[in-house]
């Protein structure tokens, strides 16, 4: 007889838009014990497996913290409402908590008395975009100020079943069937209830249970945690507003590059990140995080770094696709790789289909390992060779694409002209004690880079996570061209690698994009907010990891500076926001690395 084993859930807390698959382990007829599915369509000995999910709707339903989305809320604040801030984050669980986000929570307001200002209506809109869709709009009928929610609100979450499932008249309970499969997606309809996931085993001739059901509840539906909206912020001081990029892009002829480094999965455990909460460093949870941040962005052009092939081939590449991106990928070797090959982790680049077309994608003239075994075939004497590859071999890559542009910025100078654009996407993960393997791969990758621009008069944009801080030797290299031939980062070169010093110089004229705040004159709030998120010593932002244990910048954009220009940067996160949080990965920022987008425009070629 097929019978169920046991149950679990994957998270002890459900989340609107998160889908959950319950754990189901079924003893088939023969008595083996499996995961595997016995759906409808293929019965085991004349059996199949039923799943059922309800809703359970109690007479009062309670509104949930924007803080503490485990807590009950009891107070709510008014401003959010008049300023038509969404709902869900004007809930707060007590004085304390309110009194304790209030310089993060008084943004809100006067980020939307300045749009309302601004553009009148369009606000009530452009909140909505960035919110939940209302999904945090409870009707209740609570003590002290939660009083009257459900006057003002009514039943704004959309309808419910006409017909209960069940009711209960001891607990005031009532059931609403909500779904027959067995993986279920909350809704904004469940916020505020519990769920309850049943699977029975049924006969397929008489459509009977056989046995008795299995059954397991959930926590409470809490809204996705929505994160205040970063802006675009214009190199002039200028605040352009909300991220409302696709007019902007297309009027003016520039284009928007977004790097991001988005915490794989397999390095996203608790023993890593046990400050976050295990909902929200589940994998089915931060997926759909990440996928709105990064689809709200409209960037042109999308660098993504640690993406696990099995979530670029399952989720990103035909979630994007959606939204009218082509996506190119380059996983790491597996010379050093010893766990499952589909979590092994590469470079996603992603760009607009109506905005660029793909000419040429390079990755084996990179690809460091193969590097490392030139290297040590020319310099490394051959009993030194096995040793020399350990500390070469470190399973990194770059992903260089070059695209077409579809728009024309190019101007009257050069008519009919084609305009091309390079587009380097790394991730060097390296270990810090191996300092001359991460200015070997930087060296590496550069060298590549200015092969193609000799072959070609085309604008370069170097992006992603090069795991080095401002004032180190790659770093150096980048920003400035050459390496300081004292630098102490030299003094490690067990293998010669770097010898001599003079060698590690390159001719492109690489700016960091973020740069461009410590250079910008004039005033305004989004300038001054900036600047105090900037280090002047190194005119880099003060971070773009943020964990516990560490917090830096080590994250980039860089472009040639004679063919591109900056028009506008994202605006930078503050420590003290983050804190709130302990720190990354957190409920509303699902990576350790904030996402950095800067906006460009081509220079008019001078005709020679």
């Amino acid at each position: 007889m097929l019978s169920v084993v046991r149950v679990h859930l994957p998270s002890e807390i459900p989340i609107v838009g998160c889908e959950i698959t319950p754990y189901v382990l079924l003893r088939r007829p023969d008595g083996a014990v499996s995961t595997d599915d016995v759906p409808e369509t293929a019965p085991t000995d004349g059996q199949f497996m039923r799943y059922r999910w309800y809703r359970i709707q109690r007479d009062r339903k309670v509104p949930i913290c924007s803080v503490h989305p485990m807590e009950q809320a009891t107070i709510q604040c008014l401003g959010c409402l008049k300023s038509k801030i969404p709902v869900a984050k004007s809930y707060h669980c007590s004085a304390k908590c309110f009194s304790d986000a209030w310089q993060h929570h008084k943004v809100l307001h006067e980020r939307a008395s300045s749009a309302l200002n601004e553009n009148g209506a369009e606000e009530e809109e452009l909140f909505g975009r960035f919110g939940s869709g209302g999904s945090g709009v409870l009707s209740t009928a609570g003590s002290g100020s939660l009083s009257n929610f459900g006057q003002s609100h009514g039943v704004i979450n959309g309808p419910v079943p006409l017909y209960p499932s069940g009711t209960d008249k001891n607990s005031g309970e009532t059931w609403f069937e909500v779904g027959c499969l067995r993986t279920y997606t909350p809704s904004a309809d469940d916020i505020g209830h519990a769920l309850k996931f049943e699977c029975v085993a049924v006969d397929s001739e008489k459509r009977s249970a056989v046995g008795p059901p299995t059954s397991i509840m959930t926590s409470r539906v809490i809204p996705a945690p929505t994160p205040t909206p970063r802006r675009l912020i214009q190199v002039n001081g200028d605040v352009l507003g909300h991220l409302d990029l696709d007019s902007q892009t297309s009027s003016l002829g520039t284009f928007t590059v977004l790097s991001y480094n988005i915490l794989a999965d397999a390095y996203a455990t608790s023993d890593a990140y046990s400050y976050c909460p295990t909902w929200a460093l589940s994998w089915t949870y931060r997926r759909q995080n990440l996928l709105r941040e990064i689809i709200g962005y409209h960037a042109d052009i999308i660098c993504l770094q640690e993406v696990q092939l099995n979530h670029f081939e399952d989720f990103f590449a035909p979630e994007l696709d959606k939204h009218g991106y082509q996506a190119l990928y380059k996983k790491r070797t597996t010379e050093v790789y010893s766990g499952n090959p589909v979590a092994i982790d590469g470079c996603a680049t992603f760009f607009r289909r109506d905005k660029f077309s793909h000419v040429k994608k390079y990755e084996v003239q990179v690809e460091f390992n193969k590097a490392a075994q030139s290297l040590t075939d020319a310099i490394i004497p051959a009993a030194q060779k096995r040793v020399a590859l350990s500390r070469l071999i470190k399973d990194n890559i770059a992903l260089i694409a070059v695209l077409e542009a579809k728009f024309g910025n190019h101007g009257a100078e050069n008519p009919g002209k084609r305009q091309l654009l390079c587009v380097a996407n790394t991730h060097i993960n390296v270990h810090q004690d191996l300092k001359d393997v991460k200015l070997w791969e930087v060296h590496t990758l550069l060298k590549g880079l200015e092969k193609i621009a000799v072959s070609a008069d085309i604008p370069m944009l170097v992006c992603g996570d090069f795991n080095s801080t401002p004032g180190s030797s790659p770093h150096g290299l980048l920003a400035v061209g050459k390496v300081d031939q004292l630098h102490p980062d030299l003094a490690i070169d067990p293998l010669g690698i770097l010898r001599p010093p003079s060698k590690l110089n390159h001719q492109l004229p690489l700016v960091s994009a973020y740069s461009s705040f410590a250079r910008m004159v004039g005033v305004g709030y989004g300038l001054e907010h900036q600047r105090r998120r900037m280090d002047p010593a190194t005119n880099e932002p003060l971070f773009t990891n943020c964990t516990r244990d560490f917090i830096g910048t080590v994250d980039y954009i860089f472009y040639t500076a004679d063919s591109l220009t900056v028009e506008s940067l994202l605006e930078l996160l503050d420590e003290e926001s983050l804190r709130k949080d302990t720190a990354l990965p957190s409920p509303e920022w699902s990576s350790d690395h904030i996402a950095l987008l800067a906006e460009f425009r081509c220079k008019p070629r001078i005709r020679r």
